[in-house]
């Protein structure tokens, strides 16, 4: 077993953030206790103090147009800066824009949200429990029992599978977590099925959809589908605790994971899906009963928050190219710090 393999399986990504939070660093303590700076490039930079390896943010808020503030490196071992137009594995944040898919083929009644997971995926129906009473709605609530293949002790963290039916492997066959809708539990597996069952809907592949019905109309050109699809020189160099390379080469594939964008693309997708600008109101009213408007995103070597701020009017997207130990804490913390920084600054 390679030593990122050992490392990821050993801390990545519950253990590392279980024992983050009970027991907590010093490291962490410090900066809690360290007043709010001014401005939020001091917080920025602050951050490079505390063990991340590169941070970029993004602020837009009310009628102002959006401000990025970067500190650390793109890349560490050559030395490169952190730049606002770098790009990104924005991770699970790629949930919203699969559930804003959804619910657009759900009003032109290309996909019901009632209809069960076998109704869709027959071929799935013996082999993933109770597929025949999940329905389309409880994999976007993740409220499906489906296990989580991440969760699989034998998930390859460091060698990621090349295709959706390789990834399922690791679930299907697999007793349920819980009955159909008794229980939240969230599982990525429930997003790499809906992906699935978008395909078959449509006929082609679903990442065309979204880059045709939301990327396109929102003038989004540096969010890609895929790893694969972004110009890799472009993207941030990712770190783990622990572990001296760069790994930015782990491609995680699934749909619901695998989007690649700037932090300034993620805000402006945001914003759309917040004040009613991306949906209809047909569709906003059915996105709204179905899932949160705003989104963490977690990979190896990749932190991510992405949320709008009613009070403020503002979006603000934090990344972080650092996993693994404490780096969660600290990125939460960061964000955290930011969000009040912004309060102070324009309620007071």
């Amino acid at each position: 077993m390679s030593n990122l393999k050992r490392i990821l399986r050993l801390l990545f990504p519950l253990a590392g953030i279980a024992s983050a939070i009970l027991f907590v660093p010093w490291t962490w303590v410090w900066l809690w206790l360290t007043p709010l700076p001014d401005t939020v490039q001091e917080q920025v930079n602050q951050a490079i103090d505390h063990k991340l390896d590169g941070v970029i943010v993004y602020v837009q808020q009310g009628e102002k147009p959006g401000e990025s503030y970067t500190a650390g490196w793109k890349n560490r071992d050559s030395l490169i800066p952190a730049r606002p137009e770098n790009l990104f594995k924005i991770a699970s944040i790629s949930k919203l824009y699969i559930a804003a898919a959804a619910v657009k083929l759900m009003v032109r009644g290309d996909l019901d949200a009632d209809k069960p997971l076998s109704f869709y995926l027959p071929e799935l129906g013996y082999r993933i429990a109770n597929a025949k009473d999940i329905s389309i709605r409880m994999l976007i609530q993740h409220r499906s029992g489906i296990p989580n293949f991440t969760d699989q002790s034998d998930y390859p963290w460091d060698h990621p599978p090349k295709t959706n039916r390789e990834t399922l492997e690791y679930v299907l066959d697999l007793p349920a977590d819980f009955a159909p809708d008794s229980d939240y539990a969230y599982s990525n597996t429930n997003y790499l099925l809906l992906g699935e069952i978008m395909d078959t809907v449509l006929g082609y592949s679903h990442h065309q959809f979204i880059s045709e019905e939301i990327l396109k109309p929102l003038g989004l050109k540096n969010t890609y589908s895929l790893l694969t699809d972004a110009p890799l020189h472009e993207v941030m160099s990712g770190y783990f605790m622990g572990y001296p390379y760069d790994i930015k080469g782990n491609d995680f594939i699934n749909p619901g994971g695998s989007m690649v964008a700037t932090a300034s693309d993620v805000g402006i997708f945001l914003r759309a899906l917040n004040t009613g600008t991306l949906l209809t109101d047909s569709e906003q009213q059915l996105y709204a009963s179905l899932y949160p408007l705003g989104h963490t995103g977690l990979v190896p070597g990749y932190e991510s928050f992405a949320f709008y701020y009613s009070d403020l009017d503002a979006v603000v997207v934090q990344f972080v190219n650092t996993g693994g130990g404490i780096s969660w804490s600290i990125s939460q913390l960061v964000y955290d710090r930011i969000i009040k920084i912004l309060r102070r600054n324009t309620l007071t």
